[in-house]
């Protein structure tokens, strides 16, 4: 079914690949439907993804905000200095970088609720980085409501699938204890704003503070840490992630 409605979409419009992940509430990301992704993406950025990088994806967060359903742009959905974060440009954390030019691929992605606190993401991608025009999103946002229904009754179960890859999921309250031990709870959780790119100013409108306020907090994040950028933040918050996941699977063996 999956592959029939590729086939039904590329009718329509030309993309490159295809993939459905499935975002359950309590655990990792599950890969629902593949079309040349696997092939397309190097393997180290992809584990690191479905390991804990999803965090920062602009497409899980709007699942995890109960966004909308529908079509949307990665754009529409990113925060406003996403594409000036270290996320973006992180070929070994980010799945969806383009090879041949070295820069995120254009993407798009029908957001469908799923049954037992499942979103899935059904993205088509252009490795070129084309945008799809507006008369392309407009054909695919007629289909939109087949799309939809047709994920929705192929992954009915997926719930099964989820609780059989039940896990405590650690990743979302990592940035709550990311170095606690010299960052304040609120600090942190400007660091979690800033991770996932958002401006001075968009952090300062969420937190009801004004962008001057949002600087010093920056600047004494960065000072308690003993960094100068955002890429030291990412790269900070990367090491961390991953031992404190590998951490948690031994100690469940």
């Amino acid at each position: 079914m999956p592959g029939a409605l590729d086939d039904l979409l590329a009718g329509s419009v030309a993309f490159d690949l295809s993939v459905i992940f499935g975002f359950p509430f309590d655990a990792k990301p599950i890969i629902l439907h593949d079309n040349q992704y696997r092939h397309s993406v190097t393997a180290v950025a992809l584990e690191n993804y479905l390991q804990g990088t999803y965090l920062f994806d602009p497409f899980y967060t709007a699942c995890a905000e109960n966004h909308a359903s529908g079509l949307w742009r990665m754009s529409e959905l990113a925060p406003d200095a996403f594409y000036d974060s270290a996320f973006y440009s992180a070929s070994d954390v980010h799945p969806c970088i383009s090879m041949q030019v070295g820069s995120i691929v254009e993407e798009i992605g029908f957001l469908v609720p799923l049954e037992g606190e499942v979103n899935a993401i059904y993205s088509l991608m252009r490795l070129h980085g084309d945008k799809f025009s507006p008369q392309e999103m407009a054909a695919l946002t007629r289909l939109e409501p087949f799309v939809r229904e047709t994920i929705r009754t192929h992954w009915r179960d997926v719930r099964i699938i989820n609780r059989q890859m039940r896990f405590d999921d650690l990743m979302e309250t990592a940035f709550a204890s990311f170095c606690q031990e010299v960052l304040t709870w609120q600090q942190r959780r400007i660091v979690q704003l800033i991770l996932r790119g958002h401006s001075n100013y968009a952090i300062g409108q969420i937190l009801s503070v004004t962008e001057g306020t949002i600087k010093l907090h920056r600047q004494n994040i960065y000072r308690r840490l003993n960094i100068s950028s955002q890429r030291e933040l990412f790269a900070l918050f990367v090491e961390q992630l991953f031992p404190v996941r590998q951490s948690e699977e031994t100690a469940k063996r």
